[in-house]
C-alpha cells in the first residue's frame, strides 16, 4: 500500500468508526497524521484515534465538534466526509418520505454542515483539503435506491461547487465513487441488490475499504495539488468516465 507524507496533518473523518472510514482513520494515522474521528456512535474498542460522538445531520451538533476539535488540535487540515446510510431498497413509487429525507439529510446535508464548520478555520491558513466519499450510484442511479442514488449525485455536484469556491486558497475538494466495497454498509443491502450490483463490477469482486483509503488519503494529501472538483472512481471497472 502507498503512504503519503501526512506527519502532523489534522484530519476530520466523519463515520470514522466504521467501514471505509476507520480504515481511513488507520491509514492515515500510520502515515502521521492526528485524527479525530466524528461518529453518531462510539466504538466499543478504543483505537487511540481521538473520538467525538456527533449527529453530523444536526447544526449546533457539528458547531460544536468544530469547535471541540480546533481548541483541541489547534488547526484542521483534512476533512473526509465518509459518514452514510444506504437507506431502503424500494421502488420510488413505495419509498416512504421519512426515509428519504433521513438519507438525504445523512448523505448530503451531513457533508454540508460538516465542511461549512470546518472550512473557515481552512481558508484562515490558507491551506487545507476535502474529501467527500460518493458513490458510483451517484452518476449512474441504481434501480431502487433512489433516495441513496440521489443523495450521492448530490455529493458529487457539492464538491464541483466547493473545489472551484476554495481552490484560490489552496482548499482541494475532491470525492471519491466507489462501487461495491466490503463494509458494514454494504449489509445493509438486501442479497439480492448485492447480487445485482456485483454483476455491474468487471474485476467480478467487491473493493476493499484499504483501496478506498488509499485514494482517499492521495487526494488528502499535499501531492494532491492540481486535481479539485473532481470525482475518482473506485468502481472495478464499472464507471469508465
Amino acid at each position: 500500500m502507498n503512504s503519503y507524507d501526512l506527519k502532523n496533518q489534522v484530519i476530520v473523518i466523519t463515520g470514522g468508526a466504521g467501514g471505509i472510514g476507520r480504515a481511513v482513520a488507520r491509514r492515515a494515522q500510520e502515515d502521521g497524521a492526528r485524527v479525530c474521528v466524528w461518529d453518531a456512535s462510539m466504538p466499543s474498542v478504543a483505537t487511540g484515534d481521538d473520538y467525538l460522538q456527533v449527529d453530523v445531520t444536526d447544526e449546533n451538533a457539528v458547531k460544536a465538534a468544530a469547535a471541540k476539535t480546533l481548541e483541541k488540535f489547534g488547526r484542521v487540515d483534512v476533512l473526509v466526509n465518509s459518514a452514510g446510510i444506504t437507506g431502503p431498497t424500494l421502488p420510488v413509487a413505495d419509498f416512504p418520505l421519512d426515509k428519504w429525507l433521513q438519507v438525504l439529510s445523512i448523505n448530503l446535508t451531513g457533508v454540508f454542515l460538516c465542511s461549512r464548520a470546518l472550512i473557515p478555520a481552512m481558508q484562515r491558513q490558507a491551506y487545507g483539503r476535502i474529501v467527500n466519499i460518493a458513490s458510483i450510484a451517484g452518476k449512474e442511479g441504481n434501480r431502487e435506491q433512489s433516495a441513496y442514488s440521489a443523495s450521492k449525485a448530490g455529493v458529487i455536484a457539492l464538491t464541483k461547487s466547493m473545489g472551484k469556491e476554495l481552490c484560490p486558497q489552496d482548499i482541494c475538494v475532491n470525492a471519491v465513487a466507489p462501487a461495491m466495497i466490503e463494509s458494514e454498509l454494504l449489509l445493509q443491502m438486501p442479497e439480492q441488490k448485492r447480487k445485482e450490483n456485483l454483476a455491474k463490477i468487471p474485476m467480478g469482486r467487491a473493493g476493499t475499504a484499504d483501496e478506498v483509503a488509499s485514494l482517499v488519503l492521495w487526494l488528502a494529501s499535499k501531492d494532491c495539488s492540481f486535481s479539485t472538483g473532481a470525482t475518482f472512481d473506485a468502481s472495478g471497472g464499472r464507471a469508465t468516465y
